[in-house]
């Protein structure tokens, strides 16, 4: 998903899959531990870093468990039970207790959650992709009274198909979502119960198509009512979504076909509906509301706390166009509506995920950008009046807990760096002032999970070339209590490597605009010297690829590149996140125009600096990231000398819907701004080295994006170069995939920029 990669910024390219290090040779040493090489980044356990978790906070916080792996000669996992204060440590669950009966292979446990006086574990295992992520797999309990270990679904269950099972608020039952239906298990008679019985294909209960997951950020399509009477499920009738076919010749003699429902944009979607059922039987219930339902979003829904009002659901109901958000209290007895409140932009509004309930249910969080900033409101659950309570220039990011009886809300932001990271606390009552809780000295990005008690939270902690440490604090002091994971090895293992100057800066590209960037130079750097100069960008709405906060093998290949001579920098365009409301919704309706404007003006003056030898300089993205390579090789004239684009769009017409048109709009309305922005609109003007790169088999930016590049390429008879990976995804990986591809990248760039030999082809 576009939207989601921007959030992290290089989630494509900053971690490639475990998988590599794990199938790397044991006792790997490199050659020279000062130096980096695509091997040693790409294919070697060298940079592999700690793990802690998953952990779950038990009670209030008094204690937390997690996995750890158990010693010999025990096999697989055992879950441990930490004392939050002192530390203590037991097994609360031996590693045996994982094995099922008449087996002798431990569950790999992925996931876990207990049930509320947390006498029962439910273990997620064996998972498999639906769309993208993982979501459906095996689901056992196991029961710490009698160590029974129990697979649900029943004997006829086929293997991997049950989906997001949940304890009910009783601990009695298990709720989870079987092929497109919606089932509960009673773990005393073991008597199963199936809720819904149309489930197919098109039609979907529990869950969500393609575009719901990737866009709104929706799996999980069920929730248990608090008292555990009902349940309230998302259907989506999929019937109009036409499929997308991608096509594997790779894995058989003929091919393999894969129909997925995708709705490009301006295509009709699915109509979707939320129904209540109860467990005691009966037909759903369902919700009515006005409009045809394909052209609305069933964004968000779940409870409302049930002190303010009992069995009402809320619910985020979005217009096609995204720029009114309506707030819906629904009764789930009678099926009434009533709308609380209406969030409205001229450009786009997002879905609000911080709504926590407090004050007994009568309010709730909010977040909105009314007032120019992401800021944090109150809302009244029956006036729907709001009343602020971060109030500043600045961005928050969101909440992260509400202490209703200390009067405090939890929340990160960073109002003086948009590049950093801090946990605050404000008022709930909206009086007094907020107090920054994360150490003023130490600059970078920090993150939490709070306990229940506000008292502690697992902090976590890095900066851009310093590993991830995490540890346990007390709050609201941050006193450090103890090291969750040091990652000395990992940290000493960077701190060997040869490294040189890195820098944050603004670069003015006129007209009063500054932008957010970063740089890296050479350990050898000499200001005197002139470097060729490699941009990294994504640039897509709400994005940052400046940040203070560990960079992975992606930082690790960045500065592979330094050794080698790169001067490796990135510069986050107008339309990138934490700037405030104008900052970002400048691009609305014309995606691709001004930030492309801003990369090229921003290229060329760094290409004025007296360091840097602008004949040398190339751009490189992904995603969003290699549509901006494109935009900006083809109207930078001969800004870059080269450029690489990864699994592009190409023009936005061949984009989902949902992504698409809440930043550009619909294309029957606003053909011309798709095209303003569509590199394949600019062609002719190529003036650099080209170099595309595209996986066959991606499911989220078609391969189509790169063949109608390649058709105009053609067309102008334009020189370049390309890489088809055959039947790889979005994220380009498998087996050797990763070190194929970052080799590729390094020789190109070797080649084009570093060693060029003549002019840029075209």
């Amino acid at each position: 998903m576009l939207k989601r990669l921007t959030l992290v910024a290089i989630a494509f390219c900053a971690a490639a899959p475990l998988r590599l290090a794990a199938q790397a040779a044991r006792g790997y040493v490199p050659a020279d531990s000062t130096r980096l090489d695509v091997q040693m980044i790409y294919a070697s356990p060298w940079f592999t870093g700690e793990n802690f978790g998953p952990a779950r906070w038990l009670g209030q916080g008094e204690a937390y468990t997690t996995l750890e792996r158990a010693t010999a000669p025990a096999k697989g996992q055992e879950m441990i039970r930490y004392e939050t204060m002192s530390g203590a440590r037991s097994v609360l669950v031996p590693a045996a207790k994982f094995i099922p009966a008449r087996d002798t292979a431990p569950l790999g446990i992925e996931e876990y959650s207990w049930n509320g006086d947390q006498s029962k574990l439910l273990i997620f295992t064996n998972s498999r992709p639906v769309w993208r992520a993982n979501t459906r797999g095996d689901f056992w309990v196991l029961d710490l009274h009698t160590w029974e270990l129990r697979k649900l679904g029943g004997p006829d269950a086929k293997e991997a198909t049950l989906q997001f099972a949940k304890f009910s608020p009783d601990g009695s039952k298990v709720g989870y979502v079987r092929e497109h239906d919606l089932y509960v298990e009673d773990l005393a008679t073991g008597r199963i119960t199936r809720l819904t019985n149309d489930g197919s294909r098109s039609i979907i209960n529990g869950t969500f198509d393609w575009v719901y997951e990737e866009e709104l950020g929706l799996r999980d399509g069920w929730r248990w009512s608090p008292d555990g009477s009902m349940i309230a499920f998302w259907q989506l009738d999929a019937d109009s979504v036409r499929d997308f076919t991608l096509i594997n010749t790779t894995d058989s003699l003929y091919p393999q076909v894969t129909p997925i429902q995708y709705p490009k944009a301006g295509e009709a979607n699915s109509a979707g509906k939320i129904g209540i059922v109860d467990l005691s039987g009966g037909a759903p219930r369902w919700l009515s509301f006005q409009g045809d339902p394909r052209n609305h979003y069933l964004a968000r829904m779940d409870w409302a706390d049930a002190k303010g009002g009992k069995d009402e659901l809320i619910i985020q109901r979005l217009n096609r166009l995204q720029n009114t958000d309506e707030v819906v209290i629904a009764n789930a007895r009678t099926t009434a509506l009533r709308t609380v409140m209406t969030e409205h932009d001229s450009a786009y509004v997002e879905v609000v995920d911080d709504v926590v309930w407090f004050d007994n249910g009568r309010q709730f969080t909010w977040t909105s950008e009314q007032d120019g900033w992401n800021h944090l409101y109150a809302v009244d659950r029956v006036t729907g009046a709001r009343r602020l309570l971060t109030p500043g220039n600045f961005d928050i990011v969101g909440i992260q807990a509400i202490d209703p009886v200390g009067g405090w809300v939890y929340y990160t932001a960073s109002p003086t760096n948009a590049a950093q990271r801090y946990l605050w606390r404000a008022p709930l009552a909206g009086r007094g002032r907020a107090v920054q809780l994360s150490p003023a000295a130490s600059t970078g990005s920090h993150s939490y999970d709070l306990a229940p008690n506000f008292k502690f939270a697992r902090h976590n902690f890095s900066r851009m070339g310093t590993p991830s440490t995490s540890d346990l604090v007390s709050l609201p002091d941050h006193r450090s209590l103890r090291m969750l994971v040091e990652n000395t090895r990992l940290k000493g293992r960077v701190a060997a490597l040869r490294r040189g100057p890195q820098e944050f800066f603004q670069v003015d590209i006129g007209h009063g605009v500054k932008l957010d960037g970063w740089m890296l130079k050479p350990a050898d750097f000499d200001s005197t010297r002139k470097y060729p100069v490699l941009f990294f960008q994504y640039g897509g709405p709400g994005s940052q690829t400046v940040l203070d906060s560990w960079g992975g093998q992606q930082y690790l290949w960045f500065l592979m590149l330094n050794q080698k001579g790169y001067i490796v920098a990135s510069v986050d365009n107008r339309g990138t996140g934490m700037r405030g409301r104008d900052w970002k919704k400048i691009t609305y309706g014309r995606l691709g125009v001004i930030e492309t404007q801003d990369q090229i003006a921003a290229a060329q003056a760094i290409g004025r600096w007296r360091f840097v030898d602008n004949s040398r300089m190339a751009i490189w993205g992904w995603s969003y990231g290699g549509f901006m390579t494109l935009n900006t090789l083809f109207h930078g004239g001969t800004t870059y000398r080269a450029g690489i684009a990864v699994a592009p769009v190409t023009h936005w017409k061949y984009y989902d819907n949902i992504y698409t048109e809440r930043y550009n709009g619909l294309p029957q309305t606003n053909a011309a701004g798709y095209d303003a922005g569509s590199p394949l609109s600019v062609v002719d003007s190529l003036q650099a080295d080209l170099l595309l790169v595209h996986g066959s088999g991606d499911d989220n930016v078609h391969y189509q994006n790169s063949e109608a590049l390649v058709n105009k390429l053609v067309q102008a008879n334009k020189p370049f170069q390309m890489m088809e990976y055959p039947n790889r995804n979005h994220g380009i990986f498998g087996g050797n995939t990763r070190l194929h591809l970052f080799t590729l990248l390094t020789k190109y760039l070797d080649d084009h920029v570093m060693n060029p030999r003549g002019p840029a082809v075209p």
